[in-house]
């Protein structure tokens, strides 16, 4: 497929969800977007290389800085995908579905230092967090963002 990246100012539109996936990896495209707005100076309300970002690093043993270096460089998403895929942690297709599936799935309900602050997000946005993945909630938050105009809410990962 090849796309090309474009770089996003935050400021005036979310990253991807981080269901997006790229080779695969959920969380992965979000990661590009962010970084890439990092780097260009329009990173908006949201973070590079934090604890959502982690979690694809840690995941495939790699660092912020070493995907900051790939994607700095990088023309395409695809290109992004196959540095994931062949440096870090080898991980198999299946591995990388079942951890991708389980981080769509998953929730800040499960954690008890981050369930309060969950419950409330939740809570301003409409959602119901009992039944809601940490990604309904970021998809709900970058929604809640842009809805009225360029200047976001504060919005994390």
């Amino acid at each position: 497929m090849n796309k090309l990246i474009i770089d996003r100012d935050l400021t005036k539109q979310a990253p991807h969800s981080p269901r997006a996936r790229l080779a695969g990896f959920a969380i992965a495209k979000r990661t590009v977007d962010k970084c890439r707005a990092s780097l260009a100076g329009t990173p908006g309300e949201y973070h590079y290389d934090c604890p959502l970002d982690n979690m694809l690093f840690s995941f495939k043993g790699i660092n912020g800085e070493q995907f900051k270096t790939v994607v700095q460089a990088a023309k395409t998403y695809d290109e992004v995908g196959t540095w994931l895929q062949a440096h870090g942690t080898k991980r198999t297709p299946e591995e990388i579905e079942v951890w991708s599936d389980k981080m769509v799935a998953g929730s800040m309900m499960n954690n008890p230092e981050k369930r309060a602050y969950f419950v409330e997000n939740c809570t301003k946005l409409g959602l119901n967090p009992e039944k809601s993945t940490t990604f309904d909630w970021l998809d709900a938050d970058d929604r809640a963002s842009f809805r009225n105009g360029p200047t976001p809410q504060p919005a994390s990962n």
